[in-house]
């Protein structure tokens, strides 16, 4: 009679574990889709079988076990890292693209043609008044040119800047979430599945900002760093991390007027820029502190916009002023055409305007020569379309040739930008994959394990019954 209880006993214990098992099952197959859930399985053990020795065996169940692999996990992240950089490069340098076109008919080609254009056309007529306004019209329209670009550059750089602060805003956002999951965790329940997806889920967003390293720490909670090395969330502490605007006090600005490069700086003041190296962050920062200055300057450099433009002005003044309005006598020198604010040279582009006093009249059209040349200063001044003297070029190229080598220097880093993306997107859905096949849940395998639960159920309550019947039999028997 005691072997039919102990039996009894056994199968009751294995109905329990096999409706522990179902729960798990049921569990993986609602959260198939959740973000940042892994495959949770209830290992069995067998439990010793010696009837002699009063053991009667059966099954027990032990830990409901994660398949999360971190090594997977820390790919995704990684990957999504390299992504973030790519997409913020890509839609940031496709913005700036879109203003600097190379096409000689619109923007600064489109105004300088013009304006030599009219100056040729001047140097045929020199004393002609309506050929004289028709230069300064194309000046007035070159300078324009020049500051309708600098201001979208401008513009463009206000944009990443302000994305700049959201990101970091995001990036303290999510590390105060899971400074939150550290302490649920500590408190509560280390293999909790819920808490788990909450925390590698949120994981997996803030790498799309910033290139992360997540340590779990012997107590379950989770130590996040930014680049490896900047502490973003340790245990219940969270440290945030700023944006600056400024130059660093170990390097000055160098040029007067020009705006400070981006810094990120960690929790204790420390300048950590240098770290970041992937992220919508790092895209970010290429972008503010190197893209947008080689175009319109910084503390650091004048940009290649504001070269452009210090150049043409300072040629075509200094060539019109060697000339001669008038023979006189007393003969009249000429006058500068364009002007500019000097004492800044980052906003020299900005500034670039004809000569608030200057006449058709006072465009100097003789050379003084010896000999003298009626249109002389005008021939030479239509001459630095196709120039042919250093002199009249910006490092060995003529002026269309040195604006086309910065458009297509940006068109180029946006082309490559927007081909790694593409590229990177496939890496990303690869990595994602193949977490998928090591802790993903697999429906298919589920609806075998429900199966193989099912029977395995179902089996021990016959058992249960026959020893019921038995036993029932076995009471009836008895005097």
């Amino acid at each position: 009679m005691s072997d039919l209880f102990s039996t009894l006993h056994t199968s009751a214990n294995a109905l329990q574990v096999y409706q522990q098992a179902l729960e798990v099952v049921s569990n993986n197959v609602t959260n198939a889709s959740t973000p940042g859930y892994a495959r949770q399985n209830l290992s069995l053990e067998a439990m010793p079988f010696q009837p002699n020795a009063g053991l009667p065996g059966g099954v027990t169940a032990g830990e409901v076990q994660s398949a999360r692999d971190q090594f997977a996990e820390q790919s995704v992240r990684q990957q999504f890292s390299n992504l973030g950089t790519l997409e913020q490069q890509s839609q940031s340098l496709s913005q700036i693209e879109n203003n600097f076109n190379v096409t000689s008919d619109s923007g600064i080609p489109g105004a300088l043609n013009t304006f030599f254009s009219n100056i040729s056309s001047w140097s045929v007529t020199p004393t002609d008044v309506a050929a004289r306004q028709a230069v300064l019209n194309s000046a007035q329209q070159a300078a324009q040119s020049f500051q309708q670009a600098t201001s979208n550059a401008g513009q463009a750089a206000s944009s990443v800047a302000q994305q700049m602060q959201q990101t970091v805003d995001q990036i303290n956002r999510l590390a105060g979430q899971l400074r939150g999951f550290n302490q649920q965790r500590v408190l509560g329940d280390r293999n909790d599945s819920g808490l788990d997806a909450q925390i590698n889920s949120t994981l997996e967003q803030l790498s799309e900002y910033g290139d992360i390293t997540a340590l779990t720490q012997a107590d379950g909670s989770v130590t996040v760093l930014l680049s490896g090395q900047t502490p973003l969330v340790v245990g219940d502490h969270q440290y945030d991390i700023s944006v600056s605007f400024s130059t660093p006090a170990g390097a000055p600005a160098t040029v007067a007027g020009g705006t400070p490069p981006a810094r990120i700086i960690d929790a204790q003041g420390n300048d950590v820029t240098g770290h970041i190296s992937q992220g919508q962050l790092a895209g970010q920062l290429d972008i503010y502190n190197n893209v947008l200055p080689s175009l319109i300057g910084n503390a650091y450099q004048q940009g290649d916009l504001n070269l452009l433009a210090q150049t043409v002005a300072d040629r075509v003044n200094q060539i019109l002023q060697s000339g001669n309005i008038s023979d006189g006598p007393p003969a009249v020198p000429g006058v500068a055409l364009f002007a500019y604010n000097a004492a800044t040279p980052t906003g020299v582009a900005q500034s670039l305007a004809v000569s608030s006093t200057i006449t058709p009249a006072q465009l100097a059209a003789i050379d003084p020569g010896p000999p003298e040349v009626a249109n002389g200063i005008a021939l030479r001044l239509a001459n630095l379309a196709n120039p042919t003297a250093p002199a009249d070029e910006i490092n060995g190229k003529s002026y269309a040739a040195f604006y086309g080598s910065i458009a297509a220097g940006i068109g180029s880093q946006s082309s490559n930008a927007q081909n790694n993306l593409t590229t990177q997107q496939q890496v990303v859905a690869q990595a994602r994959n193949l977490r998928s096949q090591v802790s993903g849940v697999s429906l298919d395998e589920e609806a075998a394990n429900l199966i193989e639960f099912q029977r395995a159920y179902q089996a021990t309550a016959k058992v249960v019954t026959v020893v019921d019947q038995l036993t029932q039999s076995t009471i009836n028997i008895l005097p």
